[in-house]
C-alpha cells in the first residue's frame, strides 16, 4: 500500500470466534491510484476465508443523480444499484486477479458477485428496498449469513466508535445498525494522511 492505513474496532467478538471475514471495500476507494494493490493488501490482513464486497462508488452515485432528476420506482433503483455491484466486482476481480464467487467463504480470498448471491434462496427479499440500504448493509448481511467478521474499508474513519452514531452521520447507511445486529465483530480501516 502507498502508506499506513488507520484501523479501529466498532464491535468485538465477545461470543466466540468468527469464521473468516467479509471485507467491504468502499466504492469511493476505486478512484484512488493503486486501489487494486490496496484491496489485495487489505484482504491479506483479514482472517481467511475472505469474501470481498466491493461498493458501487461512482456507478451508484450516477444512478442516484438520475433518480434525483427523474425519480423512478424505488424497487427499480434498488435493483439497479444492486446490479451495479456485479460491475464493480468484475472490475475488482479483473484488476486484482482475484477470483469472483457467488458464495462467501469458498476461497482463501474471493470477490463476491453480490447480485448472483442475493438471487439464491430469495435473499433479495431479506433487504428493505430504498436508498437507505447500500453495500454497507449488504456486506453486513453477507457477514451475518456466514458467521464472519466484517471489516469496513472506507475513505475516511468513522466519526465515532459507535455503529448508531456512524449511521446517523452517514458513514454507513441508515439500515446498517439493523443489518449488522448478528455480526459478531466489526472493524474499520481507512487511509492515513500519507496513504
Amino acid at each position: 500500500m502507498s502508506g499506513a492505513w488507520r484501523e479501529g474496532v466498532l464491535r468485538t467478538d465477545a461470543g466466540g470466534h468468527a469464521r473468516g471475514g467479509v471485507l467491504k471495500f468502499g466504492g469511493s476507494l476505486l478512484t484512488r491510484p493503486g486501489w487494486e494493490v490496496e484491496l489485495v493488501a487489505l484482504a491479506r490482513r483479514v482472517e481467511p476465508p475472505v469474501t470481498v464486497v466491493v461498493g458501487g462508488g461512482g456507478i451508484v452515485d450516477g444512478l442516484r443523480a438520475i433518480d434525483a432528476a427523474s425519480p423512478l420506482p424505488a424497487e427499480v433503483t434498488h435493483r439497479l444499484a444492486i446490479d451495479s455491484l456485479a460491475l464493480t466486482a468484475r472490475l475488482a476481480a479483473d484488476a486484482t486477479g482475484l477470483p469472483r464467487t457467488t458464495e462467501p467463504g469458498t476461497d482463501s480470498v474471493a470477490i463476491l458477485d453480490v447480485p448472483a448471491w442475493l438471487a439464491v434462496a430469495a435473499r433479495w427479499h431479506a433487504l428493505p428496498v430504498g436508498w437507505h440500504v447500500t453495500s454497507d448493509s449488504i456486506a453486513a448481511f453477507v457477514a451475518a449469513s456466514c458467521g464472519a467478521c466484517l471489516v469496513l474499508a472506507k475513505s475516511v474513519p468513522p466519526p465515532a466508535a459507535d455503529i448508531i452514531a456512524a449511521a446517523a452521520a452517514g458513514w454507513v447507511d441508515p439500515h446498517f445498525p439493523r443489518a449488522a445486529e448478528a455480526v459478531r465483530a466489526i472493524r474499520w480501516t481507512a487511509p492515513g494522511p500519507d496513504a
